[in-house]
């Protein structure tokens, strides 16, 4: 059966819009992307493929798969039993709506918005009517779709280290929160609020309620999100009580480190166990510590973010180093050929790097966020827009099937996360570019683009023209609707301040010579720049033009020698993007390529490679962006290459 054909279903009702979110108690605010309009050659193609192609593929795949049918059979119009491998399918369609939710933000399509409500009807008739969705369970609770999942004579809740019932539900919540900010309809947005009110009767330390938290976390954020649209602030109190009994032994029996429920989340230290879980868990964690002002959290949020970026982070910005259990490592456990770098995991960190740079303005979470995006997750999505890496490796040998059977990017996955999640964020990309407080404006990437938002009380629009990531000169028109004082805080990239990551993890074999600079109408600007940003305090008048300029040369890296994959050997980097050799362009004894200390290089704009990437080469080699590998068949590739010794 085909999904358009599911269209004889009746649609729900739309209601009427929720109550106004509360104030935020972030005190940076991101542009919200229905105010950003890309135009860049990187990003725009990038979001135009998934909103043109990604969406219908993952759609028709999900329909091949049994995803749509699963809520009908759960709401008794279809027979069958469950369909799918997976406890947690139902998020795929989830993930879909929200990815397209944010398409809608930026670009209203009134065929695609009808689609999506014809998928939340879809997914209403799967519903219990007490609020209860996850359709394997309602479909035959004794026979789970994985044989991992404990069944313990079907109910509910029971085993909800393996059932992801709670994760469902998050994901639900974060969906159905940007269907409602896209399209101010109620449709989605009253199942997920019947779902989690459901969830505040069940769960807490109340008589006769269950005591037990998520295996898999998302179910925090997803609430917190929920909070916001309604004001209801026992969706806060729900995902703070998930978080607070982590670990808890007397609370519940723990999973263990793998689910980051050891020990207390408050004395979590170290980075371990699922990534994704735990990158899903710390954002969760940051928004407890702001909404609630809690030093306890912020304080343990703090601590893993330095042992995540300072000893479990590779250079693409990818973090899990372990197949098994799709884990990190040990501290400096950083393998390359069996990396695991999850595209989800990349996903995680970008969201709670942009939480915390929304607390605190701190220009390190944004060089994460930058570092991340264009090498360890853009990787994650082939230039055609239908196939996925799971895992991104930062070496291969042609034979090692590390992409989950494949040596290259596959079409789908039996645990079909990354390609959904990617879905998912893409189109909600440009929302990071800026920020504003009160009387301040963080221009945080670089892309051409346009941006209009209030700040200082006056209108202002931003229009940004660069051909970043291939080139560092960048100019901004600020156009104020009338005259007015306020602070443009610009970002030098951290590898224009000669540090690829925070930390000492990776540094730069020789530091560049090359100096940042910056002018206000043609006039060269002595700006502060000591905490990572050009920072112009000035009256702004429309007509007044910022350029900046970041010299970009090629770097050579080098890692920390506790690194032991990478020692003797270096990376190479132009600006924000690490390279790569493939051997499609290294067919001549590439396993005995070796960078020569001098380390000159041809740098060459081949527009048509690759969709357009700048290479880098020399008489020995020629690398591409990494993200941009495996686009052209299966073969060796190597991100860290030896460095030639004499």
């Amino acid at each position: 059966m085909r999904y358009l054909a599911i269209k004889i279903l009746l649609f729900l009702t739309v209601g009427s819009i929720a109550q106004a979110p509360p104030p935020g108690a972030y005190p940076i605010t991101p542009v919200n992307i229905r105010n950003v309009k890309m135009a860049d050659n990187l990003w725009l193609p990038i979001i135009k493929t998934v909103q043109e192609k990604t969406i219908a593929y993952a759609l028709k795949k999900c329909e091949e798969e049994g995803r749509l049918e699963n809520f009908l059979i759960a709401g008794g119009k279809m027979k069958g039993e469950t369909r799918g491998q997976m406890p947690f399918d139902d998020t795929d369609i989830y993930k879909i709506i929200e990815g397209a939710s944010n398409s809608l933000i930026s670009t209203p399509n009134p065929e695609l918005e009808q689609l999506l409500d014809t998928l939340i009807a879809i997914i209403a008739i799967g519903q219990e009517a007490d609020g209860y969705l996850t359709t394997w369970r309602t479909i035959n609770p004794a026979k789970p779709p994985a044989p991992w999942v404990p069944v313990e004579e079907g109910q509910r809740w029971s085993g909800l280290g393996a059932s992801h019932e709670l994760y469902n539900a998050g994901h639900l919540y974060e969906a159905a929160y940007t269907h409602y900010i896209a399209t101010g309809k109620r449709n989605f947005l009253d199942i997920a609020l019947k779902n989690a009110d459901l969830l505040v009767k069940t769960f807490g330390w109340g008589e006769g309620k269950v005591q037990k938290v998520p295996g898999h976390q998302i179910v925090e954020t997803g609430l917190v999100k929920l909070y916001h649209a309604t004001g209801k602030r026992e969706y806060l109190e729900l995902a703070k009580y998930y978080l607070d009994n982590r670990g808890n032994a007397s609370h519940h029996k723990l999973y263990g480190d793998y689910s980051q429920d050891h020990i207390p989340v408050t004395q979590q230290a170290e980075a371990v166990g699922h990534a994704v879980r735990a990158v899903y868990m710390y954002a969760g964690m940051t928004d407890i510590a702001v909404l609630e002002n809690d030093a306890a959290y912020n304080a343990a949020v703090q601590q893993l973010w330095h042992n995540m970026v300072e000893k479990k982070m590779y250079l693409t910005g990818g973090i899990g180093a372990r197949h098994d259990g799709e884990a990190f490592g040990e501290n400096y456990e950083l393998p390359n050929l069996t990396s695991y770098s999850e595209t989800c995991a990349a996903i995680g960190s970008v969201y709670w790097n942009h939480r915390l740079h929304s607390q605190t303005g701190d220009v390190k979470y944004f060089d994460i966020i930058e570092r991340t995006l264009y090498n360890g997750l853009i990787s994650g999505l082939s230039l055609d827009g239908t196939n996925f890496f799971y895992p991104n490796a930062l070496e291969a040998d042609g034979k090692y099937q590390f992409n989950r059977g494949f040596c290259t990017r596959q079409g789908w996955f039996d645990c079909s996360c990354c390609p959904t999640n990617m879905i998912r964020f893409l189109p909600a990309m440009p929302g990071l570019l800026y920020s504003h407080s009160n009387d301040v404006i963080y221009v945080n990437l670089y892309a051409s683009s346009t941006a209009s938002l209030e700040v200082a009380g006056t209108n202002f629009t931003l229009k940004q023209t660069t051909n970043y990531p291939w080139d560092g000169n960048i100019k901004l028109e600020v156009q104020p609707e009338k005259a007015a004082e306020a602070t443009l805080k610009f970002r030098i990239p951290s590898w224009a301040r000669n540090e690829p990551l925070p930390g000492k993890l990776y540094h730069y074999r020789q530091l560049s010579k090359a100096v940042p600079t910056i002018s206000v109408n043609g006039k060269a600007v002595k700006a502060d720049t000591r905490d990572g940003y050009f920072t112009v305090k000035r009256t702004w008048k429309t007509g007044d033009v910022v350029e900046l300029n970041f010299p970009m040369k090629v770097q050579m890296v080098v890692a920390d020698e506790k690194l032991t994959d990478n020692l003797g050997k270096v990376a190479l980097e132009r600006g924000p993007l690490v390279y790569a050799i493939e051997e499609v362009d290294n067919k001549a004894n590439f396993d005995a390529i070796k960078v020569s200390p001098k380390g000159k290089f041809t740098v060459k704009n081949e527009s048509d490679l690759l969709g357009g990437v700048v290479t880098l080469s020399n008489d020995k080699m020629k690398a591409i962006p990494y993200y941009a590998w495996s686009n052209r068949g299966v073969g060796k590739m190597k991100v860290w290459i030896p460095l030639e010794v004499k």
